[in-house]
């Protein structure tokens, strides 16, 4: 399971980094925003899994409420 907050910290370093070069190494340049194109593809999926066990939550909650 990937950890939102981890992967949220990850990207403010990714970010930061760009903004402190005074010059990019295109290399590694590359492999920061290839590190952060994966981590923001599995945030989404962590958003969209969390969504999800919300709205079993509630569907829960729903059915509990109608007996």
């Amino acid at each position: 399971m990937e950890n939102l907050n981890e992967n949220l910290k990850r990207l403010t370093v990714i970010s930061d980094w760009f903004d402190d070069q005074e010059e990019i190494d295109v290399e590694e340049g590359l492999k920061k925003v290839k590190e952060a194109a994966k981590l923001i593809k599995a945030s989404k999926q962590r958003l969209k899994d969390v969504e999800n066990e919300f709205e079993e939550i509630k569907k829960e909650m729903e059915e509990e409420t109608e007996k």
